[in-house]
């Protein structure tokens, strides 16, 4: 197996030397650096099992997902393919959870080391992937020794609900070397490997949509079939040159599978309203900004956060400006080296694979992400080891002058990456560490603000939620949400603000009605029945079919003790809108009203529709108290 050119010289003498010696055998080296590889992953990201959950989408994945919770049912599965919950279409990622769930229930600690298990064995297929293609051991080493340990991936593997990125890589990494084997030896059933990997991916995430651009990319180098020339650094004599036609018609299958996946992944995302509009020059300034903010990064890691804030028309002119042109400047390097064939391919691997995150469609509130980074930085890892791999060749540098800077770069990107992990052990912590790093983050403080809610620090969380309505505009429904809150802290004036400010930016009837109900409940609860039955009156006017108002009429009736009519309207408000806790204020109602065989069957209704009839009778009581129907 012939060596590339850009071998180091200590790494070219090893191959001519006795094979007996366990350090200068080629398997046996390989053999102990996967060892080694796997064991140092898991070392540096073993504080991750002291780590929680968050409230950055683990709620909605796993801690309150029912159908994940569920385990590997029939039922699960079947929700897993027909599902776009999170918006997002991904079976394969759901039934990871599910099966996670099923070992570990809801113990964080084996979720979060699933994913290190999973982020060391993409390790290990990333140094197995390059090993093959080039007969390169160190530099081969060196990549997934930067990919194992780089501090950007943290996110990508401390966050349990993040499967989805270390999942759909492996699919990835076994896709390719499925291709490598088909290139060697071609045949249906090896390209029908490649197909059935890359589609597990896609279930798992569509971000690695790009891969057929990768495999084009791989073909230029190391594979040597695109373009071949003297440079050419294919291993083995065997791989056959092929003309760019024929390998973009060769991957026209992966590229139908790529589409498909993108029209649903923009149905689920449109589904789930996740897509924002915006200036789509905007858009692209901060996908220019975003290129190099992310270079930045992969050398230097350091203020790396959960949310980076999106500023929009805030960004700086001469950032837009700047940005393109040193990508171009970049490229143009690039170019000039094109013979050294990592170069080229390393860098528009990076370009390449972040166009889907890049923003150009604007998923989320993000102007970027850490685990958006988890396979674009593979090209510069490449191209970087590659060429210091080159370099020490030409300078025909002993094993030492590249072993030692090699060991103290990976050994501070550990360390940097422990202590990244700790930052994900908690909400709170994450959160607070998200402000201490960036600037004008509303989303870090709207989400700090829920966290400190949840440990029940009230006045900690109004001042977050009041700094994050400084920075952004609430829809209602967040408006509304902020308002629950603040009203069952006894915050009451700053409760009918929110809602007031709700209403005054809802647009559609149903959602001001629904306002409208919330307010009048509180009114009620201050007593001040005119403006509390004016405000239920007026919900209702806007949408007759508002079961929350009916209710809120109901227990305005109730409490002036009108308790016939009290019935009438809850019971109207559970034929358009049924609830758990409506059925039990209408069996509430029922008995003030003498009506005690109507008021347990209403009982008896309400057990059967609720999931949790203990946490409904504990909101319904609530509910009666803020009505004033019971003491406090």
């Amino acid at each position: 197996m012939p060596l590339t050119a850009t071998a180091p010289a200590f790494e070219q003498e090893t191959a001519t030397k006795p094979q007996s010696n366990l350090f200068f055998s080629r398997e046996k080296r390989v053999a102990l650096l996967c060892l080694a590889l796997v064991l140092v992953t898991l070392a540096f990201y073993n504080p991750v099992v002291h780590n929680g959950f968050t409230n950055m989408d683990d709620e909605p994945y796993i801690v309150n997902n029912k159908h994940v919770q569920a385990g590997l049912t029939w039922s699960t599965v079947k929700w897993a393919f027909s599902s776009f919950e999170a918006a997002n279409w991904h079976p394969v990622t759901w039934l990871s959870h599910a099966l996670d769930c099923q070992l570990f229930g809801l113990n964080p600690a084996g979720h979060h080391y699933i994913n290190v298990l999973i982020h060391a064995a993409n390790a290990l297929l990333l140094f197995l992937l390059l090993q093959a293609a080039t007969g390169l051991t160190w530099p081969s080493a060196m990549v997934a020794g930067l990919f194992a340990l780089h501090p950007v991936n943290v996110e990508s593997v401390a966050w349990a609900s993040e499967r989805k990125n270390v999942l759909s890589m492996f699919f990835c990494l076994l896709a390719m070397h499925a291709y490598q084997r088909y290139v060697r030896h071609s045949s249906i059933g090896k390209y029908l490997a490649v197909a059935a990997f890359f589609a597990l991916g896609l279930m798992a995430k569509p971000e690695i949509i790009t891969l057929p651009f990768v495999l084009l990319l791989w073909d230029y180098w190391p594979l040597g079939r695109m373009f071949a020339d003297s440079s050419t650094t294919g291993v083995e004599a065997g791989i056959q040159p092929r003309s760019l036609s024929f390998l973009v018609m060769e991957k026209m299958p992966l590229l139908l599978l790529s589409a498909g996946s993108a029209v649903i992944t923009m149905i689920a995302q449109k589904d789930g309203h996740a897509v924002r509009a915006g200036s789509f020059w905007i858009r692209l300034g901060n996908a220019g900004v975003a290129y190099v903010r992310y270079i930045g990064k992969a050398f230097w890691p350091a203020r790396l956060s959960a949310m980076y804030p999106h500023l929009g028309r805030q960004l700086p002119l001469w950032q837009m400006l700047a940005a393109p042109a040193v990508l171009l400047a970049v490229t143009g390097v690039v170019f000039k080296l094109r013979r050294r064939r990592y170069l080229p391919m390393g860098w528009f691997w990076f370009l390449g694979t972040l166009v889907p995150v890049i923003g150009l469609v604007q998923v989320g509130v993000q102007a970027m992400a850490d685990r958006y980074a988890y396979l674009p930085f593979i090209g510069i890892f490449i191209a970087a080891v590659w060429g210091v791999a080159d370099f020490a060749n030409q300078r025909k540098l002993e094993a030492a002058f590249v072993a030692v800077p090699t060991v103290l770069v990976l050994g501070t990107l550990g360390t940097i990456t422990r202590k990244q992990i700790s930052y994900w052990h908690d909400s709170v912590t994450l959160w607070e560490h998200a402000l201490a790093v960036t600037d004008h983050n509303y989303f870090a403080h709207n989400a700090l603000a829920f966290a400190l809610a949840q440990k029940g620090d009230v006045d900690a969380a109004i001042y977050h939620f009041d700094a994050a309505e400084k920075m952004h505009t609430y829809g209602p429904l967040d408006l509304m949400s902020v308002a629950a809150y603040k009203r069952a802290h006894g915050h009451i004036d700053e409760a009918i603000e929110e809602y007031i400010r709700a209403f005054s930016q809802s647009s559609d009837l149903q959602t001001r009605s629904l306002v409208l109900s919330r307010l009048s409940s509180v009114f009620l609860q201050v007593g001040n029945m005119a403006q509390a039955k004016a405000t239920a009156q007026e919900a209702l006017k806007e949408n007759p079919g508002n079961g929350s108002a009916w209710v809120a009429s109901g227990l305005i009736a109730e409490r002036e003790g009108n308790f016939e009519s009290a019935a009438a309207q809850i019971a109207q408000g559970m034929k358009v809108e049924q609830t758990d806790i409506g059925e039990l204020l209408l069996a509430d109602a029922y008995r003030r009203a003498g009506r005690s065989g109507e008021a347990q069957q209403t009982m008896r209704t309400a057990e059967h529709v609720s999931s949790d009839i203990k946490a409904a009778q504990e909101q319904a009581t609530e509910v009666l108290i803020n009505a004033g129907l019971l003491p406090r």
